[in-house]
Protein backbone atom coordinates (compact mmCIF):
# COMPACT_ATOMS: atom_id res chain seq x y z
CA UNK A 1 0.00 0.00 0.00
CA UNK A 2 2.66 2.31 -0.99
CA UNK A 3 1.81 5.22 -3.02
CA UNK A 4 2.29 9.06 -1.91
CA UNK A 5 -1.15 10.58 -1.72
CA UNK A 6 -4.36 11.20 1.09
CA UNK A 7 -4.25 13.50 3.46
CA UNK A 8 -3.78 12.13 7.15
CA UNK A 9 -3.34 13.97 10.75
CA UNK A 10 -0.92 13.65 13.58
CA UNK A 11 -1.83 13.39 16.79
CA UNK A 12 0.59 13.82 19.86
CA UNK A 13 0.84 10.66 21.52
CA UNK A 14 4.09 11.70 23.13
CA UNK A 15 2.37 11.47 26.88
CA UNK A 16 2.52 8.27 28.68
CA UNK A 17 -0.80 7.10 31.39
CA UNK A 18 -1.58 8.82 34.28
CA UNK A 19 1.08 8.11 36.29
CA UNK A 20 3.89 8.77 33.34
CA UNK A 21 4.85 5.70 32.41
CA UNK A 22 3.73 3.15 29.93
CA UNK A 23 0.86 0.63 30.59
CA UNK A 24 2.09 -3.39 30.46
CA UNK A 25 4.70 -2.97 27.85
CA UNK A 26 6.00 -6.18 28.01
CA UNK A 27 8.82 -7.63 25.42
CA UNK A 28 8.34 -11.01 23.66
CA UNK A 29 12.29 -11.25 23.27
CA UNK A 30 12.79 -10.67 27.23
CA UNK A 31 12.76 -13.63 29.82
CA UNK A 32 10.04 -11.70 31.82
CA UNK A 33 8.65 -7.96 32.90
CA UNK A 34 10.73 -5.32 34.71
CA UNK A 35 12.33 -6.41 38.21
CA UNK A 36 11.89 -10.22 36.88
CA UNK A 37 7.73 -10.18 36.64
CA UNK A 38 6.61 -12.77 34.55
CA UNK A 39 4.10 -11.56 31.16
CA UNK A 40 1.69 -13.26 29.37
CA UNK A 41 4.29 -13.13 26.77
CA UNK A 42 6.51 -15.34 29.33
CA UNK A 43 3.11 -17.79 29.94
CA UNK A 44 2.66 -18.12 26.32
CA UNK A 45 6.06 -19.24 25.62
CA UNK A 46 6.28 -21.67 28.59
CA UNK A 47 2.62 -23.36 27.22
CA UNK A 48 3.79 -22.89 23.41
CA UNK A 49 0.83 -20.87 22.38
CA UNK A 50 -0.29 -17.50 21.55
CA UNK A 51 -1.12 -14.60 24.00
CA UNK A 52 -4.14 -14.11 22.73
CA UNK A 53 -5.00 -17.79 23.54
CA UNK A 54 -3.21 -17.15 27.53
CA UNK A 55 -5.78 -14.21 27.32
CA UNK A 56 -8.95 -16.40 26.53
CA UNK A 57 -7.94 -18.90 29.22
CA UNK A 58 -8.01 -16.27 32.17
CA UNK A 59 -10.76 -14.87 30.83
CA UNK A 60 -12.48 -18.48 30.52
CA UNK A 61 -13.64 -17.67 26.66
CA UNK A 62 -14.91 -20.80 25.04
CA UNK A 63 -12.81 -22.12 21.94
CA UNK A 64 -9.55 -23.47 23.95
CA UNK A 65 -9.27 -26.90 23.73
CA UNK A 66 -9.01 -29.28 27.03
CA UNK A 67 -5.63 -30.00 26.82
CA UNK A 68 -4.38 -26.75 25.94
CA UNK A 69 -6.36 -24.75 28.70
CA UNK A 70 -4.57 -27.38 30.96
CA UNK A 71 -0.87 -26.23 29.83
CA UNK A 72 -1.76 -22.79 30.53
CA UNK A 73 -2.45 -23.17 33.68
CA UNK A 74 0.33 -25.14 34.41
CA UNK A 75 2.54 -22.57 33.23
CA UNK A 76 0.78 -20.20 35.03
CA UNK A 77 1.26 -21.76 37.82
CA UNK A 78 5.11 -22.50 37.02
CA UNK A 79 5.72 -19.08 36.59
CA UNK A 80 3.58 -17.81 39.66
CA UNK A 81 1.97 -15.52 36.80
CA UNK A 82 -0.94 -13.09 38.74
CA UNK A 83 -2.45 -11.53 35.78
CA UNK A 84 -3.09 -7.31 35.53
CA UNK A 85 -6.81 -7.01 36.74
CA UNK A 86 -7.23 -3.83 34.94
CA UNK A 87 -6.05 -6.06 31.74
CA UNK A 88 -8.72 -8.83 32.68
CA UNK A 89 -11.70 -6.11 33.30
CA UNK A 90 -10.28 -4.36 29.74
CA UNK A 91 -10.62 -8.09 27.80
CA UNK A 92 -14.26 -8.67 29.16
CA UNK A 93 -15.82 -5.18 28.87
CA UNK A 94 -18.00 -4.03 25.63
CA UNK A 95 -17.46 -0.72 24.95
CA UNK A 96 -18.54 -0.42 21.47
CA UNK A 97 -15.39 1.30 20.33
CA UNK A 98 -12.39 0.08 18.19
CA UNK A 99 -8.72 1.66 18.26
CA UNK A 100 -7.74 2.66 14.82
CA UNK A 101 -3.73 3.32 14.49
CA UNK A 102 -2.44 4.62 11.00
CA UNK A 103 1.47 5.06 11.88
CA UNK A 104 3.93 6.43 8.64
CA UNK A 105 3.20 8.61 6.21
CA UNK A 106 -0.46 9.16 5.14
CA UNK A 107 -0.24 7.70 1.29
CA UNK A 108 -3.26 6.75 -0.60
CA UNK A 109 -3.62 3.27 -0.27
CA UNK A 110 -3.58 3.18 4.01
CA UNK A 111 -5.37 6.12 4.27
CA UNK A 112 -8.25 4.33 1.80
CA UNK A 113 -8.34 1.00 3.96
CA UNK A 114 -8.78 3.26 7.22
CA UNK A 115 -11.46 5.25 5.63
CA UNK A 116 -13.10 1.68 4.09
CA UNK A 117 -12.80 0.04 7.93
CA UNK A 118 -14.71 3.54 9.28
CA UNK A 119 -17.30 2.59 7.54
CA UNK A 120 -17.13 -0.79 8.13
CA UNK A 121 -17.04 0.10 11.51
CA UNK A 122 -19.75 2.50 11.54
CA UNK A 123 -22.06 -0.23 9.75
CA UNK A 124 -21.38 -2.48 12.38
CA UNK A 125 -22.48 -0.31 15.13
CA UNK A 126 -18.39 0.41 16.36
CA UNK A 127 -17.39 4.25 16.71
CA UNK A 128 -13.65 4.44 15.82
CA UNK A 129 -11.00 6.27 17.75
CA UNK A 130 -8.34 7.05 15.62
CA UNK A 131 -4.30 7.83 16.65
CA UNK A 132 -1.85 9.16 13.74
CA UNK A 133 1.39 9.33 13.57
CA UNK A 134 3.78 10.24 10.37
CA UNK A 135 7.12 8.91 11.14
CA UNK A 136 7.07 5.00 12.75
CA UNK A 137 8.85 5.91 16.04
CA UNK A 138 8.60 2.33 18.50
CA UNK A 139 8.13 4.74 22.18
CA UNK A 140 5.19 6.69 20.30
CA UNK A 141 3.67 3.73 18.85
CA UNK A 142 3.70 1.44 22.55
CA UNK A 143 1.83 4.69 24.25
CA UNK A 144 -0.53 5.14 21.31
CA UNK A 145 -1.56 1.49 21.64
CA UNK A 146 -1.94 1.71 25.98
CA UNK A 147 -3.64 5.17 25.50
CA UNK A 148 -6.45 3.33 23.40
CA UNK A 149 -6.52 0.38 25.82
CA UNK A 150 -7.20 3.26 28.77
CA UNK A 151 -10.01 4.12 26.64
CA UNK A 152 -11.87 1.21 26.88
CA UNK A 153 -11.54 -0.05 22.91
CA UNK A 154 -12.71 -3.51 22.40
CA UNK A 155 -9.41 -4.30 20.07
CA UNK A 156 -6.59 -1.74 18.33
CA UNK A 157 -6.28 -1.99 14.89
CA UNK A 158 -2.50 -1.15 13.21
CA UNK A 159 -2.20 0.00 9.43
CA UNK A 160 1.23 0.65 8.71
CA UNK A 161 3.03 -0.86 5.76
CA UNK A 162 6.22 -0.53 7.57
CA UNK A 163 7.98 -4.18 9.43
CA UNK A 164 8.81 -2.68 12.38
CA UNK A 165 5.14 -1.61 13.68
CA UNK A 166 4.32 -4.98 13.58
CA UNK A 167 7.68 -5.76 15.60
CA UNK A 168 6.36 -3.40 18.33
CA UNK A 169 3.09 -4.59 18.73
CA UNK A 170 4.23 -8.63 18.64
CA UNK A 171 5.97 -7.38 22.20
CA UNK A 172 2.30 -5.73 24.09
CA UNK A 173 0.45 -6.98 26.07
CA UNK A 174 -2.67 -4.72 25.57
CA UNK A 175 -5.14 -6.45 27.29
CA UNK A 176 -6.77 -6.71 24.02
CA UNK A 177 -7.16 -8.31 20.29
CA UNK A 178 -4.27 -6.67 18.28
CA UNK A 179 -5.34 -6.51 14.49
CA UNK A 180 -2.64 -5.75 11.64
CA UNK A 181 -2.78 -4.77 8.44
CA UNK A 182 0.54 -6.90 7.14
CA UNK A 183 1.19 -8.44 4.05
CA UNK A 184 4.22 -10.75 5.79
CA UNK A 185 3.13 -13.43 8.28
CA UNK A 186 2.85 -11.93 11.69
CA UNK A 187 3.33 -14.67 14.40
CA UNK A 188 0.98 -13.86 17.92
CA UNK A 189 -1.19 -11.59 15.76
CA UNK A 190 -4.42 -11.52 13.65
CA UNK A 191 -3.58 -10.83 10.70
CA UNK A 192 -5.17 -9.04 7.04
CA UNK A 193 -3.88 -8.46 3.72
CA UNK A 194 -4.16 -8.22 0.30
CA UNK A 195 -1.31 -11.21 -1.49
CA UNK A 196 1.27 -8.30 -2.75
CA UNK A 197 2.94 -11.32 -4.09
CA UNK A 198 0.12 -12.79 -6.27
CA UNK A 199 0.03 -8.68 -7.87
CA UNK A 200 3.72 -8.76 -8.81
CA UNK A 201 3.86 -12.31 -10.24
CA UNK A 202 0.43 -11.02 -12.33
CA UNK A 203 2.05 -7.41 -13.26
CA UNK A 204 5.80 -9.41 -14.20
CA UNK A 205 3.45 -12.38 -16.08
CA UNK A 206 1.85 -9.60 -17.94
CA UNK A 207 5.25 -8.17 -19.77
CA UNK A 208 6.05 -11.66 -20.23
CA UNK A 209 3.18 -12.48 -22.03
CA UNK A 210 3.06 -9.78 -24.27
CA UNK A 211 6.84 -10.92 -25.08
CA UNK A 212 9.41 -8.83 -22.86
CA UNK A 213 12.47 -10.81 -21.46
CA UNK A 214 14.95 -7.99 -20.58
CA UNK A 215 12.27 -6.49 -17.73
CA UNK A 216 13.45 -4.25 -15.24
CA UNK A 217 12.03 -3.98 -11.53
CA UNK A 218 11.61 -0.08 -9.16
CA UNK A 219 11.37 -1.37 -6.02
CA UNK A 220 10.01 0.40 -2.65
CA UNK A 221 11.85 0.62 0.33
CA UNK A 222 13.61 -1.97 2.02
CA UNK A 223 11.22 -1.97 5.17
CA UNK A 224 8.37 -2.02 3.18
CA UNK A 225 6.65 -4.95 3.66
CA UNK A 226 4.25 -4.39 0.84
CA UNK A 227 7.74 -3.61 -1.42
CA UNK A 228 9.25 -6.84 -0.35
CA UNK A 229 6.45 -9.08 -1.38
CA UNK A 230 5.94 -7.44 -4.88
CA UNK A 231 10.05 -7.52 -5.13
CA UNK A 232 9.71 -11.90 -4.49
CA UNK A 233 6.76 -11.74 -6.72
CA UNK A 234 8.81 -10.38 -9.70
CA UNK A 235 11.86 -12.39 -8.70
CA UNK A 236 10.04 -15.34 -8.54
CA UNK A 237 7.92 -15.25 -11.80
CA UNK A 238 11.23 -13.66 -13.67
CA UNK A 239 13.02 -17.03 -12.40
CA UNK A 240 9.96 -19.39 -13.69
CA UNK A 241 10.61 -18.56 -17.02
CA UNK A 242 14.53 -18.91 -16.87
CA UNK A 243 14.96 -15.19 -17.08
CA UNK A 244 17.39 -12.89 -15.74
CA UNK A 245 17.05 -11.20 -12.59
CA UNK A 246 18.79 -8.14 -12.59
CA UNK A 247 18.98 -6.58 -8.83
CA UNK A 248 16.11 -3.94 -8.50
CA UNK A 249 16.42 -0.03 -8.12
CA UNK A 250 15.26 0.94 -4.85
CA UNK A 251 13.17 4.06 -4.45
CA UNK A 252 10.79 5.58 -2.07
CA UNK A 253 7.27 5.46 -3.35
CA UNK A 254 7.68 9.21 -4.29
CA UNK A 255 7.69 9.97 -8.24
CA UNK A 256 11.27 11.64 -8.10
CA UNK A 257 12.89 8.04 -7.00
CA UNK A 258 11.17 6.62 -10.06
CA UNK A 259 12.52 9.83 -12.12
CA UNK A 260 15.98 8.90 -10.93
CA UNK A 261 15.25 5.27 -11.04
CA UNK A 262 14.11 5.29 -14.71
CA UNK A 263 17.30 7.45 -15.71
CA UNK A 264 19.49 4.60 -14.72
CA UNK A 265 17.54 1.72 -16.65
CA UNK A 266 17.68 3.71 -19.48
CA UNK A 267 21.28 4.45 -19.40
CA UNK A 268 21.83 0.45 -19.58
CA UNK A 269 20.00 0.61 -22.40
CA UNK A 270 18.91 -3.17 -22.28
CA UNK A 271 15.57 -3.10 -20.77
CA UNK A 272 12.35 -3.54 -22.93
CA UNK A 273 9.88 -3.26 -19.77
CA UNK A 274 9.82 -1.74 -15.89
CA UNK A 275 7.39 -3.18 -13.53
CA UNK A 276 7.13 -0.53 -11.09
CA UNK A 277 5.90 -1.17 -7.08
CA UNK A 278 3.67 1.52 -7.05
CA UNK A 279 1.79 4.58 -9.05
CA UNK A 280 3.51 7.82 -8.17
CA UNK A 281 6.74 6.19 -8.62
CA UNK A 282 5.67 4.71 -12.17
CA UNK A 283 4.54 8.90 -12.39
CA UNK A 284 8.26 9.37 -12.36
CA UNK A 285 9.65 6.86 -14.66
CA UNK A 286 7.02 8.12 -17.32
CA UNK A 287 8.60 11.35 -16.79
CA UNK A 288 12.00 10.43 -17.36
CA UNK A 289 11.11 8.79 -20.16
CA UNK A 290 9.08 11.85 -22.23
CA UNK A 291 12.64 13.92 -21.17
CA UNK A 292 14.63 11.41 -22.53
CA UNK A 293 12.77 10.90 -25.62
CA UNK A 294 11.99 7.48 -24.88
CA UNK A 295 8.60 6.50 -25.97
CA UNK A 296 6.51 4.40 -23.74
CA UNK A 297 5.30 1.84 -24.85
CA UNK A 298 7.02 1.64 -27.86
CA UNK A 299 10.52 1.79 -26.74
CA UNK A 300 9.61 0.98 -23.16
CA UNK A 301 6.63 -0.80 -21.46
CA UNK A 302 5.89 0.57 -17.95
CA UNK A 303 3.60 -1.47 -15.68
CA UNK A 304 2.59 -0.12 -12.14
CA UNK A 305 1.01 -1.12 -9.04
CA UNK A 306 -2.07 0.26 -6.98
CA UNK A 307 -4.32 2.22 -9.40
CA UNK A 308 -4.80 5.52 -8.14
CA UNK A 309 -7.14 7.82 -9.31
CA UNK A 310 -4.61 9.26 -11.41
CA UNK A 311 -3.37 6.47 -13.25
CA UNK A 312 -5.60 6.22 -16.21
CA UNK A 313 -4.95 10.13 -16.42
CA UNK A 314 -1.26 9.47 -16.91
CA UNK A 315 0.43 10.19 -19.87
CA UNK A 316 0.26 7.29 -21.54
CA UNK A 317 -2.83 6.27 -19.77
CA UNK A 318 -0.85 3.70 -16.76
CA UNK A 319 -1.32 0.02 -17.10
CA UNK A 320 -0.92 -1.24 -13.34
CA UNK A 321 -2.15 -3.27 -10.95
CA UNK A 322 -5.48 -2.44 -8.97
CA UNK A 323 -5.78 -2.89 -5.37
CA UNK A 324 -9.59 -2.90 -3.60
CA UNK A 325 -8.69 -0.81 -0.74
CA UNK A 326 -12.43 -0.14 0.26
CA UNK A 327 -13.06 -4.25 0.50
CA UNK A 328 -9.22 -4.39 2.47
CA UNK A 329 -11.09 -1.97 5.13
CA UNK A 330 -14.15 -4.72 5.43
CA UNK A 331 -11.81 -7.29 5.59
CA UNK A 332 -10.01 -6.03 8.48
CA UNK A 333 -13.39 -4.89 10.56
CA UNK A 334 -14.75 -9.03 9.68
CA UNK A 335 -11.66 -9.94 11.10
CA UNK A 336 -11.91 -8.03 14.60
CA UNK A 337 -15.81 -9.18 14.75
CA UNK A 338 -13.95 -12.70 13.86
CA UNK A 339 -11.83 -12.07 17.04
CA UNK A 340 -14.38 -10.45 19.23
CA UNK A 341 -16.69 -13.37 18.60
CA UNK A 342 -13.53 -15.97 19.42
CA UNK A 343 -15.10 -17.69 15.61
CA UNK A 344 -13.24 -21.01 15.41
CA UNK A 345 -13.71 -21.38 11.38
CA UNK A 346 -12.81 -17.42 10.71
CA UNK A 347 -12.14 -17.33 7.25
CA UNK A 348 -7.99 -16.48 5.94
CA UNK A 349 -8.43 -13.06 4.92
CA UNK A 350 -4.60 -12.68 3.77
CA UNK A 351 -5.13 -13.91 0.21
CA UNK A 352 -7.30 -11.81 -1.33
CA UNK A 353 -5.20 -11.00 -5.11
CA UNK A 354 -5.23 -7.64 -6.71
CA UNK A 355 -6.12 -7.53 -10.63
CA UNK A 356 -4.10 -6.27 -14.02
CA UNK A 357 -5.95 -3.55 -15.41
CA UNK A 358 -4.34 -3.30 -19.21
CA UNK A 359 -3.95 0.43 -20.10
CA UNK A 360 -1.80 2.36 -22.96
CA UNK A 361 1.81 1.97 -21.02
CA UNK A 362 2.16 -1.97 -22.01
CA UNK A 363 2.74 -3.25 -25.56
CA UNK A 364 4.78 -6.14 -27.24
CA UNK A 365 8.42 -4.96 -27.64
CA UNK A 366 9.53 -3.43 -30.74
CA UNK A 367 10.92 -5.99 -33.41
Amino acid sequence: MGDARGEGREVDMSQADAAGRPVSAAEPAAASGAAGVPTMFDVARRAGVSHQTVSRVLNDLTGVAASTKLRVEQAIAELSYTPSPAARAMAKRRSGSIGLIQAGRPDYGPSNAALGFNEAAHEAGYTVTQASMRSLDAEVLRQAVHRLALQRVEAIVLISGEREGVGVLTGIDAGVPLVVVASEPTPGLHRVSMDQYAGARLATEHLIALGHREIRHVAGPADSMDASERRRGWTDAMRAHGLEVHAPIVGDWLAASGDAAARAILAEGVATAVFVANDQMSLGVLHACFESGVRVPDDLSVIGFDDIPEAAFFTPALTTVRQDFEALGHDIMATVLDVLRDEPDAPDRTARVPEVLVRASTSAPAG
